[in-house]
Parts: structure tokens; sequence; C-alpha cells
């Protein structure tokens, strides 16, 4: 059984509800089965009034084992580094992580708050937020970016905007039962983050023949001119939809990359920005030459049965 310990900081418990929402496995059917010792969760927790604070004291001390610290939300060091914006009990949330992270086998971010400081932490970041090992897409955060876990990993980051629930409660499966993690660059969980969210879409065929949809409500791709960054985002939301039923792009809303350490990007989230008449941001591991040759023949290559499925009402 691994023990468990899940604080929030700057959070909008968007986190909390997709790991409530998951089914395979649920949080409560590894609660059951003793794969995990819930010692602290905001929304899971009956501790009296000043229970966290006595349990944070013990694991400090050495009297309480630690396997896994989550950390859901964005690490708030303002105003001028005290992070006193974000407290507990007349201590800064971002001493409570550091005091405890060094304890934790695993130190894991969940969302894309806490591993690189999302929304939060997008301009102009008034209350300084960064993420636990990374400051958006560069290196460092509140822990540095050579810091290690008691398990010698660094933050494991389960990035989005609220993180699959899956991916959640799989990645906390596989820790309690020691089984390893393989990290991308950005420290995901390559089990989780190694296909794009395009990959899977409803939508998928209609872009490989420049079927683009210029406005909302048709069946054709949205990346080339509303702004769907599904072929440059891992994640797995087309690969195990959301509430076993679907996902943004296969109903219609572009995919905003939520699980990309530059989420939210600058600009109107609905719009592509292009250079001329191709898209400053290609899909992965396509070069700008090799994409506009293959435009200007893909449409003409459209098969009549896509032509006139995307033609129905």
């Amino acid at each position: 059984m691994a023990s468990l310990l899940w604080l929030q900081t700057g959070a909008c418990s968007g986190d909390t509800m997709s790991l409530l929402c998951a089914d395979s496995p649920s949080i409560e059917s590894m609660i059951r089965k003793g794969t995990l010792d819930i010692l602290w969760h905001p929304s899971l927790s009956a501790t009296p009034p000043g229970g966290l604070a006595a349990l944070v004291a013990r694991i400090e001390a050495g009297e309480q084992a630690l396997d896994i610290l989550c950390i859901e939300g964005s690490l708030i060091t303002g105003p001028f580094g005290t992070g006193m914006f974000d407290s507990y009990r007349g201590r800064a949330k971002i001493d409570i992580v550091k005091a405890l992270a060094p304890h934790a086998r695993y130190v894991v971010a969940v969302g894309s708050c806490s591993a690189f400081g999302g929304i939060p932490a997008a301009p102009p970041n008034p209350t300084d937020c960064t993420g636990l090992q990374f400051e958006r897409e560069r290196p460092g955060g509140l822990l540095g970016p050579d810091w290690r876990s008691a398990a010698g990993l660094p933050v494991i980051n389960l990035a989005g905007c609220p993180t699959h629930p899956t991916t959640i409660t799989r990645s906390l499966a596989m820790l309690a039962d020691g089984q390893p993690l393989e990290l991308d660059a950005l420290n995901r969980p390559r089990a989780f983050y190694g296909s794009t969210v395009h990959q899977g879409c409803t939508r998928n065929e209609y872009h490989e023949y420049d079927l683009e949809e210029t406005q909302f409500g048709g069946r054709g791709c949205l990346f080339f001119n509303l702004g769907c960054q599904g072929p440059n985002t891992l994640a797995n939301c087309n690969s195990e939809l959301w509430n076993r039923r679907s996902s943004k792009p296969r109903a219609g809303v572009p995919c905003f990359g939520c699980t990309s350490p530059d989420f939210p990007r600058d600009g109107d989230l609905f719009r592509t920005e292009k250079l001329g008449a191709v898209p400053l941001k290609l899909p992965l591991g396509v070069s700008r030459a090799q994409y506009m040759a293959y435009k200007n023949l893909a449409h003409a290559a459209a098969p009549k049965r896509v032509k006139d499925r995307d033609m129905e009402p």
C-alpha cells in the first residue's frame, strides 16, 4: 500500500474533479483494494481542523512515511518571493511543498498548472506563479531542474487542464505498484503522452485531404483555420475518450493544447496564426516545405465520398 498526500495550491480543483470521475481504475477501487492509503486529500479527507498541519509535521519529522506527493495547482511565489498569496495557517504553501518533497518517493504534478504554471502563470502572471520543475517550457520552477525525489526521479508531470481521469489513476497505480514510468523531455509519462490528439480524431481524414473548416458546425478539420492544436499536442484524448464517449475535436471544439508547456498560448484560441498560407505551428514532425507540397496535392486527391460527406448538412 502506497501512502499519498494530495496538496492543492493555486488551483481551480479541476484535476480533483477529473480524479473523482476516473473509472479505469477509480480512486475508490484503489482505496478499497489497498493500493493507496490516502493520508490527505482536500475533497476526500474528513480530518478535523489542524489535521493537515499535524500530518505535515509528522512527515517533516520522519514519523510518517510518504510514498506519493501530488500537487494540484500553480505554485504561487508572490508577493516578492514570499508565497504568502497562497498560505495555510500562516505558512506559505510553497514552503510546505519544499519541505514535503524531499520525503516523498515520488512527486507528481497533477495538471498543467503544477507542471508548467498553466493559466495562472500566463502573462502578466500577477501572482508570480510557476510549475514545480518547469516555468512554462523552461526547466527550473519551484524545485529547480536538478531536483530528484527519494526514488531518484524528477517531478512526474501529468499535464492537462484538467488531466485525463485515467492518466491520473493509472499513473498512481503504476507508481504504487513500483512499475517504471518512462518520461519524455517534459517529464510526462510516455504511456499517456506518446501520441497526438490528432491520432484517433474523427476529423483526421478531412485534415489529410485538406478539407478544412472556416467556421464552426461542419465536419471538416479545425486545424488550418480554427486554431485546433491536435496535430501538435501530445495527449490521449482520442485514444481514451472522455467519459468513454467523446473528445473536444470530435465534438467540434478545437484542441487548445492544454498538455503543452506553453498553454494557454497567446492570441485567439479559435484562430490559426499563419505565415502567408501556412500555419506558423505545423503538425509534429512535418517541415514547412513538406507541408506546402503535400497540401497543394491533397485537396485535389480527396475521394468523392469524403467531399460528398463534407457537404452533408
